[in-house]
């Protein structure tokens, strides 16, 4: 099977886990095993989410005096490179006779994208309600509620047209295990001229996933996080983890718009394209999931959830 394997930002980097290189280090190591289980028997793409990351990166260049900040789609593509060597390295080092490569990736989006004026896309450590609201007044950053705490958010538009997908193509094809499209993608926009240039964004990685999924003609999305399933009316004393199910029942169900939303509107958006299954669950379950053994499995055909 070709399989498409979406990592959760907080996968890599769980809530109140501090920021460090080691820290990240461990978490990827356990995503490489189980992303490398996968790849001894199927064809994996491999994708992943940044928000800690560039949030960490754009926190370190606002507080620089050595040059003015960052844009985030700079910032985006050092968080990708960094994520994705991590990845490369730890996969290259359980598969060694694999070829694994990490591509820089452009996504398009478009200019007129209402997401630029209502940023929802979360990015960042977490504060407290009062803290955040400080930092905000003085770094003239919008900020918002991510479950029990407060982050940044950012604006995050559709993404459109992953420009490198011809050559993520080429290099699955010759059987190398490729990591690309990471944080959603550097996101660009095209000019009336043609040319392309990088925007004050973050693309929603789960979204850009569905996408490069169903670019390459995958079989699977496997979305994987810092949870078990997604879950109807998460936070109250009823809430209960939903498994088999299709997108119909999935769409009449309110998810949390920074964090689960854009898992299960990828999962629904992949399957209703052609996908044969797309699955959310925890990274150490990946052949579980796949195997539909566990976590949230969407198939188009599952109209009832059970």
């Amino acid at each position: 099977m070709k399989i498409v394997v979406a990592l959760g930002g907080n996968a890599l980097l769980r809530r109140g886990e501090p920021l460090s290189a080691d820290v990240q280090r461990a978490n990827v190591a356990v995503a490489a095993d189980a992303i490398a289980a996968l790849a001894r028997e199927h064809d994996i793409v491999v994708t992943h989410g940044n928000g800690p990351q560039i949030g960490l990166l754009a926190l370190q260049s606002e507080t620089s005096s050595a040059a003015p900040p960052y844009p985030l789609d700079l910032l985006g593509a050092e968080s990708e490179g960094m994520i994705g060597y991590l990845i490369e390295q730890a996969l290259q080092n359980r598969l060694p006779s694999r070829q694994v490569v990490s591509l820089l990736t452009r996504v398009e989006v478009r200019g007129e994208d209402t997401a630029f004026h209502k940023p929802s896309k979360p990015i960042g450590p977490t504060y407290g309600e009062a803290e955040a609201i400080t930092v905000a007044q003085q770094r003239g950053w919008t900020v918002a509620p991510d479950g029990a705490h407060w982050r940044r958010v950012v604006a995050s538009p559709e993404p459109v047209r992953i420009l490198e997908l011809p050559a993520i193509s080429l290099l699955q094809q010759s059987g190398a295990i490729v990591v690309c499209a990471g944080g959603g993608g550097i996101p660009v926009i095209r000019l009336s001229s043609g040319y392309l240039r990088g925007v004050e964004a973050v693309v929603d990685k789960d979204l850009t996933a569905a996408l490069l999924a169903h670019g390459l003609g995958a079989d699977a999305l496997l979305l994987l996080t810092d949870v078990d399933a997604a879950y109807a009316g998460w936070g109250t004393p009823h809430a209960r983890a939903i498994g088999k199910t299709g997108p119909q029942p999935l769409r009449k169900m309110s998810f949390a718009p920074g964090s689960m939303g854009p898992k299960v509107e990828a999962a629904c958006r992949f399957v209703e394209s052609g996908g044969s299954l797309a699955a959310i669950g925890r990274m150490q379950d990946a052949l579980a999931l796949l195997n539909g053994r566990c976590g949230t499995v969407v198939r188009i055909n599952q109209n009832q959830d059970c």
